[in-house]
């Protein structure tokens, strides 16, 4: 679906929605049976995602025309904090919050700290396919702040304390939030100048 607002010769920052599933680029060459992509949702030339949002996560995915914009928003140097609604399997404890907090030990280092806390049931739109559900284990919703980006990374910090993520929603970058967009939508926001 797209947006209205696209305005020509300025600088162009799109907020998507990401639905589960769908490849954070263009085109998906070179396999069997094509994937969904985002050209299924936006068909604006000369943007490109300003970092990625693994195929089966979902949420918040910027896309610009503009290369510094796209540097500041990807680039961990400037550490913008990337903001996630995580379904977890099990009930975190305090410890599990505050090893978070502190940063885990992955096998490529330790994160830097993160923003843990335990959240209610956000009330997200359903997923498809939705996720499996095991009646025997509780799960529980966290919100996390990270300002690094390294492969998987969120996965892996729960995985780490004993919760694997079992649903994982990029909520915010900065300060370009989902609020209003719906999975697989899309609003261009304006961009001072710089």
């Amino acid at each position: 679906m797209t947006s209205q607002g696209y305005t020509a010769g300025v600088p162009h920052l799109i907020l998507l929605n990401k639905p589960y599933g769908v490849l954070s680029q263009f085109t998906d060459k070179g396999t069997i049976s094509a994937r969904q992509t985002l050209s299924d949702f936006i068909q604006l030339p000369g943007v490109y995602p300003a970092g990625r949002l693994d195929r089966d996560s979902e949420g918040l995915l910027l896309l610009t025309d503009d290369g510094k914009l796209q540097a500041r928003i990807a680039d961990p140097r400037f550490k913008m904090p990337k903001t996630y609604l995580v379904q977890v399997e099990g009930d975190p404890q305090p410890d599990a919050l505050e090893r978070l907090r502190r940063g885990v030990q992955l096998n490529d280092g330790l994160t830097h700290p993160a923003e843990a806390e335990l959240i209610a049931d956000p009330g997200l739109w359903p997923r498809d396919p939705p996720i499996r559900v095991r009646k025997s284990v509780p799960d529980r919703w966290l919100k996390l702040t990270i300002r690094e980006g390294r492969n998987r990374q969120v996965r892996r910090m729960t995985a780490a304390v004993g919760h694997p993520t079992l649903r994982l929603v990029r909520w915010s970058i900065g300060e370009w939030t989902l609020e209003g967009i719906r999975p697989g939508e899309w609003r261009e926001v304006t961009v001072p100048l710089s």
